[in-house]
């Protein structure tokens, strides 16, 4: 069962910021934090891991997504992490794993080197964005066409090809607009240029997951963003693009599974 609330945040710099959050499960919190493409994306994720039993997976919709508002203030990943810190306090969580997807992975990068790092027992970064590595430039995305950013981003794009005129409008506007907004949050880079020195501070356990066909954020990418966060494990997922958790969904929820139970409470 699926419980969604709206949370009335007053955010540090920011203001106020009203959050929609799904929960679903009773246990450990695990923040689940979807991409570009929006929370729909996570949704199957969210929904294996509160299967799994003692976990309470939390999973917000990014304001500005999905319809939702967003200040003029919150415009950055910083930002966006500073309302998940926001989120903690206000729900007083405690060992927190957070996991997230694409733009998701960076804030959870961010989150780990925050503020709240006492609150968090370690991160899960899947097929993140957020670092700059020479030779291995993050993929143009804005205003590509929906079939070539398919083909970025799945091994097999072929399952999730949708003829663009066949969606209901509100779908479409809905579409655009997350990626107009996934376009604010990282800027025309998609990338911090500071944030790859400062990873070697994390001291949460972290697990990199990553989808070996991302032509997105390609494997050595990912390889060099894992070795950057000291103790980290890189886990590659084959037969998968940007999206592992879609296309190769019992190998990634394994892989968080076993990161999570290796994990110490309190």
């Amino acid at each position: 069962m699926t419980q969604s609330t709206t949370y009335e945040l007053s955010v540090p710099g920011i203001g106020a910021v009203d959050l929609t959050v799904d929960e679903r499960g009773e246990g450990r919190p695990l923040l689940l934090l979807h991409g570009g493409a929006g929370p729909l994306s996570v949704a199957n994720l969210a929904e294996a891991l509160a299967a799994q039993g003692g976990i309470r997976v939390l999973t917000p919709t990014h304001p500005g997504f999905e319809g939702t508002a967003r200040p003029a203030a919150l415009d950055t990943v910083p930002g966006l992490a500073a309302v998940y810190e926001t989120l903690f306090e206000r729900l007083d969580l405690a060992d927190i794993v957070v996991a997230g997807n694409s733009l998701g992975g960076w804030v959870a990068a961010q989150l780990a080197l925050g503020r709240s790092i006492s609150r968090l027992s370690g991160i899960v970064v899947i097929n993140a964005v957020g670092i700059e590595v020479p030779g291995h430039p993050i993929a143009e995305t804005a205003g590509v066409a929906p079939d070539q950013l398919l083909a970025l981003s799945y091994h097999d794009p072929a399952p999730f090809l949708v003829d663009p005129a066949a969606l209901p409008a509100q779908r479409k506007a809905a579409i655009a607009a997350n990626r107009a907004t996934v376009q604010l949050y990282g800027g025309a880079s998609m990338y911090d240029p500071q944030l790859r020195a400062r990873l070697s501070a994390i001291t949460t356990p972290a697990l990199f997951i990553w989808g070996e066909s991302d032509r997105i954020a390609d494997l050595e990418y990912g390889r060099a963003y894992a070795q950057s966060v000291p103790g980290a494990r890189f886990e590659p997922i084959p037969e998968a693009g940007h999206f592992p958790h879609i296309e190769q969904p019992a190998m990634t929820l394994k892989a968080i599974t076993q990161f999570i139970d290796g994990l110490e409470v309190g």
